[in-house]
């Protein structure tokens, strides 16, 4: 590339070469765009609105599009970049992340807003390997009080705080 190209900014790409593909990064970037590109054709159904009356199809829509372009994005610079070994999968972290919105869903009803919130940021704060018992206490008690404010004082929805599996 010349100096003049350089200095009214060519594309940083320009002149590049593949020389091996980051599968890894190809994946997953074919996982974000399917995933978007999904979210985008269901979101069709639903009303967008008008931009000063939004309808409920709108901000799904919004938020399948970045996903689908952010997908995209990371499956072309999977072409520039080297390949990283996968290395082992954290089994741990993996189980207990997927596991705290299901614990959630599951106990929501009998536990109320304030056991199923402190039960599912409990069980993900022990998904990693550095939280120990003082951070995870602090995690679940400040992230509880949080939920409580915003999910039920500010926007006022109808869950309980104590459910009835609670007998205190």
């Amino acid at each position: 590339m010349s100096e003049r190209a350089a200095a009214l900014g060519a594309a940083p790409f320009a002149g590049a070469r593949v020389k091996q593909i980051n599968h890894r990064d190809l994946l997953l970037g074919a996982i974000f765009a399917l995933i978007g590109a999904g979210f985008v054709i269901a979101s069709r159904s639903l009303d967008l609105g008008t931009a000063q009356r939004m309808g409920p199809g709108l901000f799904p829509l919004l938020l399948a599009s970045v996903l689908m372009l952010l997908g995209i994005a990371i499956a072309a610079q999977s072409f520039f970049t080297v390949e990283q070994p996968v290395g082992q999968v954290p089994w741990r972290g993996l189980v207990l992340i997927l596991a705290a919105p299901v614990l959630f869903g599951i106990t929501v009803r009998g536990l109320g807003l304030v056991g199923a919130v402190a039960l599912a940021v409990a069980t993900s704060t022990f998904a990693s390997r550095r939280a120990g018992l003082m951070l995870g206490g602090l995690l679940t008690v400040g992230l509880t009080i949080f939920c409580v404010l915003v999910f039920s004082y500010g926007l006022g929805l109808p869950i309980p705080l104590r459910g009835p599996w609670l007998w205190f």
